[in-house]
């Protein structure tokens, strides 16, 4: 049974990373004594080691062991015997080119299928749904794919965006770009708010957080959803 987190961002304005997560992360990773971290999406350019520190020190109040799964000769290995797993943001390019080299992309898509506690933060929120493809970054790398995990049957869009009323900005919106992406594709597409995450438990997924989220399918007007209420797609 999946058993996920996937948030928006790590940090909102005016909190420490992680901080705003922290009351649902403690029952999320109750029963854990050490979580993975997988910072191959690095934001910034920053080293992997340094990456994690920043993990382990967002995590600490929860009193948990957080171990780079950089770390490990074998990847594969390292995943294999996680208890629990937290990718962190940065670019999905990157992140998604890596997770491929490595070999590690089938082995988290099994393992997350089956029960592993999973969180994930913009990238890796972004590698959750059926492909990268709605991802905010910037192509710094070719992936072999853009087909990430299908632990959800959607895509991600994180950091979700709405138009800034009396804006002289002239280029796209959030959502015209996610339109764009619907005169090609079908996959239904989430703007997720920035403070805002989606606890998955088997197939029920709900929205938390305080802002309402953005569900658009292709050929239909977006719609929102409130929080606190599971997620359909009708």
């Amino acid at each position: 049974m999946k058993n996920m987190i996937v948030a928006s961002t790590s940090t909102v304005h005016g909190s420490a990373y992680l901080e705003y997560l922290l009351p649902a992360l403690e029952n999320f990773f109750r029963d854990v004594k050490t979580i993975t971290f997988i910072p191959y999406a690095r934001p910034g350019g920053i080293t992997h080691d340094r990456y994690t520190e920043i993990a382990a020190k967002g995590l600490a109040s929860l009193g948990k062991k957080v171990v780079g799964l950089h770390t490990f000769d074998d990847p594969v290995e390292g995943l294999n015997n996680a208890e629990a797993v937290f990718t962190g943001g940065g670019n999905t390019f990157l992140l998604v080119h890596a997770l491929y080299k490595t070999g590690v992309m089938p082995v988290l898509r099994e393992r997350v299928f089956d029960g592993l506690p999973y969180l994930g933060s913009s990238a890796g929120s972004n590698i959750t749904g059926l492909s990268m493809q709605t991802t905010n970054d910037m192509p710094i790398i070719y992936p072999p794919s853009f087909k990430t995990l299908g632990a959800l049957p959607f895509n991600i869009n994180p950091h979700y965006l709405d138009p800034v009323k009396g804006s002289t900005h002239m280029g796209e919106t959030r959502e015209t770009r996610i339109k764009e992406f619907h005169q090609l594709n079908a996959i239904p597409v989430v703007g997720l708010r920035e403070g805002s995450w989606l606890e998955v438990k088997g197939e029920v997924i709900t929205l938390g957080g305080t802002l309402t989220a953005r569900v658009f399918l292709q050929g239909k007007e977006p719609f929102e959803i409130e929080t606190g209420s599971e997620l359909h797609l009708e």
